[in-house]
């Protein structure tokens, strides 16, 4: 078994909840990729993750939680700021996100520090979420991408709307997307992800748009009703256990970990059918 480069942000999140019937944040080390790169290890994978952090006390709470979960650090970097803070409200299953510290500790990942060596042996390259948003972070993963070379290219959007800044538009953002997915192996996102970049499209119908632009199979993520999965001439729907949602909360993170981790096992299936298996 080879294996996998995950790029992308690693921060703190602040979870609202109560303590002696008071408002309080529990601190929890977060970032969709690190939540991916960590689901990996767990699942038996070998995985580094390659991105920025900062320089403070969280910032190496976050490099020894990584250690300690099996996840190489090679690809990690220290940059001269703060750690950035991503606080979760919840309103119901679904939380609300608001991210603090600019410029983002997470974002200022540069294309020169990227170790070529380590993207150029990997198996499976998974890029995306909010890093992509910052201009240094996303040049250091279109390098990666370009690095890739014969590696399964997997990509994540993670569409937030309310990040976008220096004049970008959603416009741009599907730009973007596209230009990643367009020599994806692999795009997963959620029907919130979906709905966001191409309003008033079906899941089948946005899996049909990334497929045009080059990618070769699309998953989005449904909730409670599982998951599409557009691989072959027909989409499958894969229907969902039925649970009481607590807190969604790495729900999409944890199917991109369970799919990196049976790519980096597995291989990319032979017949397309075989991704809904």
């Amino acid at each position: 078994m080879g294996y996998a480069v995950v790029l992308g942000e690693a921060l703190l999140d602040l979870l609202d909840t109560e303590y002696a019937g008071e408002p309080v944040y529990r601190q929890a080390i977060g970032g969709g990729p690190l939540n991916v790169a960590v689901g990996v290890a767990r699942l038996g994978g070998r995985v580094q993750f390659v991105g920025s952090v900062g320089d403070d006390t969280p910032a190496g709470r976050i490099r020894d939680f990584l250690t300690a979960n099996r996840v190489g650090v090679d690809g990690l970097v220290t940059v001269a700021a703060p750690t950035a803070l991503a606080v979760a409200t919840f309103a119901g299953a679904e939380p609300e996100f608001r991210f603090y510290g600019e410029p983002p500790s997470y974002g200022l990942l540069t294309a020169e520090a990227v170790d070529t060596a380590l993207v150029t042996g990997a198996d499976v390259l998974y890029c995306g979420s909010i890093a992509l948003l910052r201009p240094d972070s996303r040049q250091a993963a279109r390098h990666a991408w370009a690095l890739a070379g014969t590696a399964l290219r997997v990509f994540d959007p993670n569409v937030r709307p309310d990040l976008l800044g220096g004049g970008s538009t959603l416009d741009d953002l599907r730009a973007l997307v596209a230009a990643f997915a367009g020599s994806a192996h692999l795009v997963k996102l959620s029907a919130a992800d979906a709905e966001l970049l191409y309003p008033g499209r079906t899941p089948e119908q946005v899996a049909d748009r990334l497929r045009d632009l080059g990618t070769q199979v699309v998953v989005v993520t449904l909730g409670a009703a599982g998951a599409l999965v557009a691989a072959g001439a027909d989409p499958v729907r894969v229907p969902a256990p039925q649970v009481d949602a607590v807190d969604a909360t790495g729900a999409g993170d944890s199917v991109m970990a369970a799919l990196v981790a049976d790519l980096l096992a597995d291989g990319a299936p032979a017949r397309p059918e075989e991704w809904a298996g």
